[in-house]
């Protein structure tokens, strides 16, 4: 008979190590940090040594649990797909599509439809996916995410979309003349709208004293009468007039096309996206009819919507 670990002690393990934090574990798991503790000794128990010490800068692993982890979240990830596996048979004709909520609110809403249109009989279900937990559920057949560029390549289950620029945009009213500024320096009378923390993980493309430095405007940018949490409130707020907004060039694309939104600075401005957004898939759905259908769907609609073709996968790469 085989002698197991306790497999809520293996999730409270590489949610943890993931984490560098117990705090930040127990709140993606739904559980207090003394029961996530208690999951821990439990594996310990059965591994016979420690797993984590604490340091200055979080959690880390020991030699034992460097050893646990080796090869721990591709076992997790494998048997999240055996749901993946099971579901496609279970339920053939439907797909869920997990996204963040800006990417579907600006983007892809309204293309959904056309998919629909060309694929009849096949439902989809979108979700909203913004936390870790979330992008972890065992049950959404296709992701999309926005990854660091670094990772955001096409394998074997995922395909890059976009690779966006990042640039101030606003109402038509809020400029001279509702249109874009001819002086950068005009930037400094205008109100701005600033997303998230300053400095909390975010790329240069996204500090107003970035651009300031760049524009070559003196003296520090107004302190924020307005901040938001998401882009995604951000952009909504630019959209009723309230300032100008950082955005990436997929989610205002439609509101610059349909003159909603303007560029406040020509395009030689743009600053590259230190993040990229990937289409992924469990392995144990490649070659699935569905999913194959969204992915090559997904990627010819980012085609159109950016006039750039994607990175193409490699011939041995089956969707």
């Amino acid at each position: 008979m085989r002698s197991l670990p306790p497999f809520d002690a293996l999730v409270a393990f590489d949610t943890a190590l993931r984490h560098r934090s117990m705090t930040l574990a127990a709140a993606e798991l739904g559980m207090t940090q003394s029961a996530v503790s208690h999951r821990l000794r439990r594996l310990e128990a059965y591994v016979g040594a420690p797993l984590l010490h604490r340091s200055p800068t979080g959690l880390h692993a020991t030699p034992a649990g460097t050893a646990l982890a080796n090869g721990l979240a591709d076992l997790l990830d494998g048997l999240s797909d055996l749901r993946a596996r099971c579901r496609a048979v279970a339920v053939p004709s439907g797909l869920r599509v997990g996204v963040g909520a800006a990417l579907a609110d600006y983007w892809l809403v309204r293309r959904l439809p056309a998919f629909a249109a060309a694929n009849a009989g096949m439902e989809v279900e979108l979700t909203i996916v913004e936390s870790e937990a979330e992008l972890r559920a065992p049950d959404i057949d296709v992701h999309i995410l926005w990854q660091p560029a670094a990772t955001a390549r096409s394998s074997s289950t995922q395909r890059l979309l976009f690779q966006e620029q990042v640039f101030p945009v606003c109402v038509p009213g809020l400029l001279p003349g509702r249109r874009t500024l001819r002086d950068p320096q005009a930037l400094a009378k205008l109100p701005l709208l600033h997303k998230g923390k300053p400095g909390r993980g975010q790329g240069a493309e996204w500090s107003w004293p970035v651009w300031f430095e760049r524009l070559g405007i003196a003296g520090k940018p107004p302190v924020a009468a307005l901040r938001f949490g998401t882009i995604h409130t951000a952009i909504a707020a630019a959209l009723q007039g309230a300032g100008v907004v950082m955005a990436r060039s997929l989610l205002v694309h439609d509101a610059l096309k349909d003159g909603r939104l303007v560029r406040v600075l020509p395009s030689s401005w743009d600053m590259p996206s230190s993040k990229a957004h990937v289409v992924r898939w469990p392995a144990a759905l490649t070659g699935d009819e569905r999913v194959s259908r969204f992915v090559k769907w997904a990627v010819a609609e980012a085609e159109r919507t950016t006039g750039r073709r994607a990175a193409q996968p490699s011939p041995k790469v089956r969707l």
